[in-house]
């Protein structure tokens, strides 16, 4: 039989498997073969990650105490330069390689100083690759190091050193200026955006209180921005809660350590229905939690239950505090400093290290049972909320059943009721939720039935920012988008994994109340839904600004600088133009061409780069206090580009 095998089967040279196709990619080769591999991705997140890698370094000289200040610079050519004053990387001949300890660093992934717990006790870059993949995915990149009352220099091509590491010339201060172009081979767009780098500089300098950041914008704009918080984690909640109603004046601050472990903790209710809390573990957000995460949750149910029982504030309840109950409203920042950190690959979005759990749980409970037992008031005041927020999920409970169905078609009495589509496989499915029934009407004609899922929602929704739970879920638009997606709904429910959709796509007019009812869905996502917002699955639509037409031709245009350039191309003369301001002006054709149709239409993903940055700008937009909207409207007006008026 094997002998029948061979003869038949004839092997192409070109298909044969052996030793001669093992590529061995050298130096930082296989960073520039699979960026994605490393950064995340090669687009507007990837680029931006750069940046991240060479300030998280810096940032790691002022966790060994070494640093106070660190400048960032985008160049007028999207170049960035970044600036600290720590001690400088070594640049003295590295024993193994050969060549200076500053070459080495920049070439060669998984070298670096931070390994070792004498040099940093707590690192972020733990992997080693952060710099040297900055080098190896830049055009140019250039270091000066002052160190030893030296500043030494080296420049690279795409990864590779142009020369060796020279000296040029003196000074007293030590520090790092590492800046570099990233490669246009690797990035389709290098376009630094100064808001997305300010969040995450802001961020940092939160949590590593007295580090002084300044982010300068050299490109036409010329922006700049300074960040010093000198009281840490506890100005982070501040800011957080600047704009909403605090049930208790002053931020709680608790600080303990245990087993080299450091744990920064600051919390503060406010009036608000929501919990938010932001998890970091050396500097690095945890987005998806983790152990550390896991013991702050145990220990604040557990303090302040016990508290109550204690103090016998719970007697005529007919119910027992939830961890749902006890974080309502609750906004709070947590930060650990871990000697050797487990995450999960790195993207570090969650701690694995056990122990964590045991040691921020034992510091929580001592410190915050403490603080309730010589703080009666505001002790009461806590247990008070927490107790009005388990009447409410009793309520919201109640309530939550009439959302349960198997399908969202059972319920055919709701108004704008959902036209489904055939196929049931999410990950081919999209959900388009549509302003008003005229514009459902239209879009039910142009969808593909096969895949595409229509559901008209009537008016402006319940703004949620300031609805308690049992109110959302009495909402009939709400509750109808709620059944759809199939998600289920609070915090014990919602799994954004079982949604019906892929794709929930959002799709409005271009108008004013377009874009309000926008907003009102975004903030419904983002307070109850995070989760789709966390796996890419929740979209803006795009639909036309313009149509333009002259004799047979016909274009349609979503800007007003597309439509300047279109009737450029077309000759003014004789041009048609009409104004969209709702989605029934198009008939079903036009919605299909320009809006809905995969092959042609424009989509918005909305994006989660900065959990706590969103909150601060929901919470002004959509909060009770008017005055921050106000400054927030004076400030943002010059950027207005679509004006309707």
């Amino acid at each position: 039989m094997q002998e029948v095998l061979d003869k038949n089967v004839a092997v192409d040279s070109k298909d044969k498997y052996d030793a001669s196709k093992i590529q061995v990619l050298k130096g930082l080769e296989a960073v520039r073969k699979r960026p994605a591999m490393y950064i995340g991705d090669v687009s507007q997140r990837g680029l931006h990650h750069l940046v991240y890698e060479v300030v998280d370094n810096s940032v790691d000289e002022a966790l060994a105490g070494h640093c106070t200040e660190i400048s960032v610079e985008i160049g007028e050519n999207n170049s960035v330069r970044v600036e600290d004053n720590g001690r400088g990387i070594p640049v003295d001949t590295h024993a193994e390689m050969k060549v200076s300890a500053l070459q080495v660093v920049m070439t060669i992934l998984h070298a670096g100083g931070k390994f070792d717990h004498g040099t940093y006790k707590v690192s972020g870059g733990l992997h080693g690759v952060g710099v040297s993949v900055v080098n190896a995915l830049s055009e140019w990149c250039e270091v000066e190091v002052a160190r030893d009352g030296d500043v030494y220099f080296q420049r690279y091509l795409r990864g590779a050193p142009e020369a060796p590491v020279k000296k040029i010339g003196n000074r007293k201060k030590s520090g790092t200026r590492t800046t570099f172009l990233p490669d246009n081979e690797i990035f389709s767009q290098i376009v630094f955006s100064f808001d997305v780098l300010a969040s995450r500089l802001r961020e940092l300098a939160f949590l590593n209180a007295g580090l002084r950041i300044t982010l300068t914008d050299k490109r036409k704009e010329k922006r700049e921005a300074e960040f010093l918080y000198k009281g840490g984690v506890k100005s982070f909640v501040e800011y957080l809660n600047e704009n909403k109603t605090p049930v208790h004046p002053k931020v709680l601050h608790f600080q303990g350590s245990s087993e080299n472990t450091e744990v920064d903790i600051a919390l503060q209710y406010n009036d608000s229905y929501v919990e938010n809390i932001f998890s970091y573990v050396n500097n690095i957000n945890t987005i998806e939690g983790g152990s550390h995460l896991i013991g702050f949750k145990t220990a604040i149910t557990r303090t302040i239950s016990n508290y109550a029982r204690k103090n016998d504030l719970l007697k005529k309840a007919d119910f027992q505090l939830t961890g749902e109950d006890v974080r309502e409203g609750l906004t709070a920042v947590l930060s650990v400093r871990v000697p050797d950190p487990q995450f999960e690959g790195q993207t570090k979005t969650k701690l694995g290290n056990s122990e964590t759990k045991g040691i921020v749980e034992t510091v929580l409970n001592d410190k915050l049972g403490s603080f309730l037992e010589e703080n009666p008031p505001i002790a009461r005041k806590i247990v008070e909320k927490c107790s009005s927020a388990a009447r409410s999920r009793e309520a919201a409970r109640k309530a939550r059943e009439l959302t349960r169905r198997k399908s969202a078609l059972e319920n055919s009495s709701l108004p704008g009721k959902l036209a489904d589509c055939s196929l049931t496989d999410p990950a081919l499915c999209e959900l388009f939720i549509v302003e008003g029934d005229s514009a459902g009407g239209n879009a039910k004609q142009a969808r593909d039935r096969r895949f595409q899922a229509i559901l008209p929602i009537r008016g402006k929704i319940l703004n949620v920012e300031k609805a308690r739970i049992d109110k959302i879920l009495s909402h009939q638009e709400i509750r109808i988008i709620i059944t759809a997606l199939g998600t289920g709904f609070g915090a014990e429910e919602f799994d954004a994994t079982k949604t019906r959709y892929g794709k929930v796509i959002i799709m409005t007019d271009a108008d004013v109340d377009g874009a309000h009812i926008r907003t009102l869905l975004l903030t419904f996502f983002f307070r109850h839904m995070r989760g789709l917002l966390e796996q890419g699955s929740l979209f803006i639509a795009q639909p036309p600004l313009f149509r333009l037409k002259k004799g047979n031709r016909e274009t349609y245009a979503y800007s007003d600088a597309e439509r300047d350039r279109v009737l450029d191309q077309m000759g003014k003369q004789g041009v048609g133009i009409q104004r969209y301001k709702g989605l029934g002006e198009m008939n079903p054709e036009q919605l299909w061409t320009t809006t809905m149709d995969p092959e042609k239409r424009t989509l918005l993903q909305v994006d989660l780069e900065d959990a706590a940055e969103a909150d601060h700008i929901f919470t002004i937009l959509m909060g009770d206090q008017v005055e921050p909207r106000r400054k927030f409207i004076e400030d943002n007006a010059r950027y207005v580009k679509n004006l309707d008026a």
